[in-house]
């Protein structure tokens, strides 16, 4: 734990100020994962009291729950008298190749389409499996990826550190910081409570990572305003992932909507991106554009493989970096199992999630000081070499969650009542809390209040 902090802590300029973990036990996996779902999230709790420290002189206490930071890391919803749907798609999975094992990422209706494309329909995982069976899986990989969908064969960790993507991902820093000369003269000044009152988030992320340090941020009283495409859905994980937050559409290829996207984007403190590496610019808002239009942006982006290498622009996910990257064939030979051994859960977009937050938060407090804008580029990739060089998890079992663990509140969501977990963070005289329950993609209107 110590040692995945510290790292944490030099990434994102922190002191290495001590931090109080409770709670005992840690999630099984070949990895330290709770490990990692403790240190991201004391990094992101941390940045917040260095920003309090630096508006009110005083230095707030960390302390992270490790049991309930393990539980967040899969899911902080109970619904109550409902369901939240599946997380995947019935197709997408691991499959058996001719030499080895491939990963189909289908949850998106056009990254299914694209795998079918090359594979033939496929009416369920029966079908899918006999049709992989005759591939190798470096030809399916590549040939699913060119039809654009998500692939990943299962590599180990030595084939990644000498495959060039890992070679260019591994090289990179854990957090790419770059300043900006431009400036925003923009007063503000949070609470004690609700210390980023007033700022303004633009959230453009999907799925997990993104969402997951947007959702921190309204926590701590931003006004986050979640953008998504016209079509786009992922109802497993909407309920999870939208607390907090106001939801709208816009289409960026349609003139109107790109006009009300850029009067937003000038009265943004703090842009969050996912998009593959080159498609914002391919958009017509690269870096300079993005500069221009809001001087003095906070601006955080994210993407699965690195921001070098040949896989740069590479569709990604949680679950195909950890093929790619050698932590599912670590967990196969961890479990002594015949087949992909993931973590338990997606801990590289939720690690990244905290950092991409802690990142922002960072960049904020300069910010208040000099005026200048900056920018914070992380991947999944990248994270998944942190948690691999943390070494080996622990074998003491977490205490399984009980009633005791969710929060006295009901949440009044779309879909119905839910509870949420206590929140594992505590930041003394801060409290996590979110003023706006869960709700649909599209449900409000593209505009700042």
């Amino acid at each position: 734990m110590t040692d995945l902090l510290t790292s944490i802590q030099a990434a994102l300029g922190l002191p290495h100020t001590p931090i109080s973990f409770t709670a005992s036990g840690a999630l099984p996996s070949a990895f330290a994962v709770t490990d990692l779902a403790c240190a991201s999230i004391a990094a992101a709790g941390q940045a917040v009291s260095e920003l309090l420290h630096q508006q009110t002189g005083r230095l707030p206490e960390i302390e992270v729950d490790r049991r309930l930071a393990s539980f967040w890391f899969s899911s902080s919803i109970r619904p109550v008298g409902w369901s939240v749907p599946p997380l995947w798609d019935p197709i997408a999975g691991d499959y058996a190749t001719r030499d080895g094992w491939i990963r189909l990422h289908t949850n998106a209706p056009h990254h299914r389409a694209a795998a079918e494309s090359v594979l033939g329909a496929c009416a369920d995982r029966a079908a899918m499996a006999s049709k992989v069976a005759l591939w190798a899986k470096s030809d399916l990989e590549q040939a699913v990826v060119d039809a654009g969908g998500c692939a990943a064969e299962m590599r180990s960790w030595p084939q990644w550190q000498t495959h060039p993507q890992g070679l260019a991902v591994n090289a990179e820093p854990l957090i790419d910081f770059a300043r900006q000369q431009s400036r925003n003269a923009k007063t503000w000044q949070g609470s004690v409570a609700q210390p980023l009152a007033g700022i303004k988030v633009l959230d453009l992320t999907r799925v997990l990572a993104g969402p997951v340090a947007s959702r921190f941020l309204a926590g701590l009283g931003a006004d986050v305003l979640r953008i998504d495409p016209p079509t786009w859905n992922e109802p497993g994980v909407v309920p999870e992932m939208t607390l907090g937050k106001r939801c709208a559409r816009l289409d960026l290829h349609d003139k109107a909507d790109r006009s009300v996207f850029e009067h937003l984007l000038k009265d943004t403190d703090i842009l969050l991106h996912g998009y593959r590496a080159d498609a914002l610019e391919r958009l017509g808002y690269g870096v300079a554009e993005r500069q221009r239009l809001a001087p003095g942006l906070i601006d955080v982006c994210l993407n699965a493989y690195g921001w070098s290498g040949p896989w740069q622009n590479r569709r990604g996910f949680d679950s195909l970096v950890q093929m790619s990257s050698g932590i599912a064939e670590a967990g196969m030979h961890w479990k002594h199992a015949d087949k992909p051994t993931p973590l338990p859960l997606q801990a590289l977009d939720h690690a990244t999630g905290y950092l991409m937050a802690a990142s922002a938060i960072k960049l904020l407090a300069e910010r208040l000081s000099n005026g200048r804008g900056g920018s914070a580029r992380l991947s999944l990739a990248r994270t998944a070499k942190l948690l691999i060089d943390n070494g080996p998890g622990t074998e003491a079992l977490l205490r399984a969650e009980d009633e005791g663990d969710q929060g006295l509140v009901l949440e009044q969501t779309t879909w119905g009542p839910a509870h949420r977990l206590r929140v594992p963070l505590k930041i003394t005289g801060t409290p996590l809390q979110w003023t706006i329950a869960a709700s649909e993609l599209g449900s409000h209107r593209a505009q700042w209040w």
